[in-house]
């Protein structure tokens, strides 16, 4: 018999829970599909949140050849086997072939490399579904060509509703006297994936012997009798534990980082994906108090990267214990969101005459580069001019904070500038 979570998949997108921002009534998802013609795309999110299911929602209302790889188990062979076939499908259909690959960002360099014609060409339809950052795991030819739609948790109101129509509808759970008593331990279990909310119902009812059953959080519990050291790496736990992990770091505790570490290296979660976590780590949160810690971490993820594990175990320490204790500050991380807000805030500004380049005659003759100041002409390397567009020649966006390095970097600052 399909597991509940099988039996409940929705055929139709008015079916479909969740994910209003992309599908609901007018949103850009939505529109494409009702429209008949869709573009290769991607979709990125956590596990359970309904990748799988809105590809094949899309594939039946297009009434397109469907076609699904796996990019665990599948080769270089398998993708030009079904490009292929889609090729011969596409004569006989209006659209073209829809080709689903669930975890793309598991595919090699090489197999992404294989779909890129077909994409281009119009052969097949890419839908590709990931839980990992596409612009880390997925070739740039290939996410050039798609566009990225990004899927969110199912929140309360969503899992309520999915777990209401599991009980009032399933042709099996519908004959049992089901009462949802309390819902906190099965919605926190879950973390917003469907799929593991619908098993641990499942799980939770198969357990209860005699009607009726009265679901709380006690019998939740008692029926999942979680380990302590279970790790999830493809679930909500994965999310958990790497934001423990960051923010311990980020509130200066090694103690606590190098558990929460301990809890991903002993769940088998993949070394590079802590390894880039550090690296972003060093660059936001301890960023100029500290250069050095850039430097460590993308240290660390190189040689990660080279001698896996159990080894890479000891760099990943050392890296971690290395933030942890080193001084924080987000001056740079602040200072570059600013920027870009006051970029969105005045749009495009232009460009000092002085500081324009001027490769020709008539741009020169036209003022270009006209009264810049070579900086290394001047004493000690340094001669007061403006570099700000016109309207901000008095705007400030990077503000120090409180730490001995930057101290220097505004000391030094001062003395060149003034103070204001």
């Amino acid at each position: 018999m399909q597991p509940l979570a099988e039996r409940l998949r929705p055929n139709t997108l008015d079916e479909y829970i969740g994910q209003k921002h992309l599908v609901g009534q007018g949103a850009v998802l939505r529109r494409m599909i009702d429209s008949g013609h869709i573009s290769s795309f991607i979709l990125w999110g956590p596990p359970g949140v309904g990748k799988t299911t809105l590809a094949q929602i899309i594939a039946h209302k297009l009434e397109t050849p469907f076609y699904t790889l796996s990019a665990v188990t599948s080769g270089v062979k398998d993708v030009r086997d079904i490009i292929e076939r889609a090729k011969s499908n596409h004569f006989f259909s209006a659209t073209s072939p829809i080709l689903f690959i669930d975890e793309i960002h598991r595919f090699s360099k090489s197999q992404q490399d294989s779909l890129l014609g077909a994409v281009e060409q119009g052969i097949v339809t890419l839908i590709g579904a990931t839980t990992e950052n596409p612009s880390f795991e997925i070739i740039r030819p290939l996410l050039s060509r798609c566009q990225l739609y990004v899927l969110r948790p199912l929140e309360k109101d969503d899992l309520l509703t999915l777990l209401h129509r599991a009980i009032t509808t399933d042709f099996i759970l519908k004959e049992r006297k089901i009462e949802l008593k309390e819902t906190n331990a099965l919605l926190r279990y879950s973390g917003g994936d469907a799929r593991k909310l619908l098993n641990i119902l499942e799980l939770v009812i198969e357990a209860t012997e005699h009607d009726p059953v009265v679901i709380d959080d006690s019998l939740v519990i008692d029926c999942l009798q979680q380990n302590p050291l279970a790790y999830d790496k493809n679930g909500e736990m994965h999310y958990d534990i790497i934001s423990a992990f960051i923010k311990s770091i980020r509130g200066s505790d090694p103690d606590a980082a190098i558990y929460w570490l301990a809890r991903m290296v002993e769940g088998g979660e993949d070394p590079t994906f802590i390894a880039r976590r550090l690296v972003i780590s060093a660059a936001e949160d301890i960023g100029l108090a500290n250069p050095n810690a850039l430097l460590l971490a993308n240290a660390t993820f190189d040689t990660v990267m080279k001698i896996g594990w159990p080894e890479g175990r000891i760099p990943l320490a050392e890296c971690t214990i290395y933030l942890a204790t080193s001084p924080k500050s987000n001056s740079a991380y602040m200072a570059i969101n600013d920027a870009l807000a006051l970029v969105k805030q005045t749009g495009n500004l232009p460009v000092p005459l002085h500081l324009r380049n001027s490769p020709t005659k008539l741009m020169k003759q036209l003022g270009y580069s006209d009264g810049y100041k070579y900086a290394h002409n001047y004493p000690g390397h340094f001669v007061r001019q403006q570099f700000m567009p016109d309207d901000l020649k008095n705007y400030h966006i990077w503000h120090p904070q409180e730490n001995s390095a930057e101290m220097r970097h505004k000391e030094r600052m001062e003395q060149l500038w003034g103070k204001e």
